[in-house]
């Protein structure tokens, strides 16, 4: 039945490292990116304010495929951006990932400013009160807090991450859809093939939902 299987003819594993690969740099970036936005959507700063809130609200609504594609052909075959690399599969790959950070990054900041909300008002003006900025209060009494709030939403971002980094393939990175849709156009197998990487999936997010679903509860703000 999984006859198809022949490593030496499909990377299945480099395929899945490169998924991994994909969600790992995305996150990261997506997760400071986001954060920044987060900043500016509490900013007392009018311009910030609404540079944030646009954002948020275009990339948020914008289909990830479209994101990733104007990346590809906006930056790199109209532009020339290279993102520094050579070679059109890591050209393709940190496109990829700048076209998956630019879109999560909308969610982790909404998730994040619903963490900052949860925060006593108090507390900021108490800080206020003792010479503290608007930086320094985010970044000394709020936001600690905040990220302990929605330890559990940013888990379910990067769930949704993991997966939507099949979108990739539509630019020819080799990660695991591009492999999956080779292989089922060689080998017309489409419901063993599909399972094996059905499987792979859930390899990659159970044990993730699991873990963060264990260090939401342990590191939860008792109020």
């Amino acid at each position: 039945m999984f006859d198809f299987l022949d490593l030496e003819q499909y990377d299945l594993f480099g395929a899945f490292w490169t998924t991994v690969q994909l969600t790992v740099y995305s996150a990261i970036g997506s997760l400071i990116w986001g954060t920044l936005l987060a900043a500016m959507r509490v900013s007392p700063v009018p311009i910030m304010r609404a540079f944030g809130t646009a954002y948020v609200n275009l990339l948020r609504n914008t289909p990830l495929t479209l994101v990733i594609v104007a990346c590809s052909q906006g930056l790199y075959f109209t532009m020339g951006v290279s993102m520094g690399a050579s070679g059109s599969e890591n050209i393709a790959f940190r496109l990829a990932v700048l076209g998956f950070i630019v879109y999560t990054s909308t969610f982790v900041c909404e998730a994040l400013r619903s963490g900052i909300n949860t925060v006593p008002v108090g507390q900021a003006e108490a800080a206020r009160a003792l010479g503290l900025n608007f930086s320094q209060v985010l970044r000394l009494v709020v936001l600690p807090q905040a990220f302990r709030a929605v330890v559990a939403p940013l888990a379910n971002v990067l769930i949704a991450l993991t997966k939507n980094t099949t979108v990739a393939a539509t630019i020819g990175v080799a990660e695991a859809a591009l492999l999956m849709r080779d292989m089922i156009e060689r080998e017309a197998q489409l419901i063993p093939i599909a399972a094996v990487f059905a499987f792979g999936f859930i390899v990659l997010t159970l044990p993730t939902g699991l873990l963060l679903g264990w260090v939401s509860k342990r590191v939860a703000v008792k109020r």
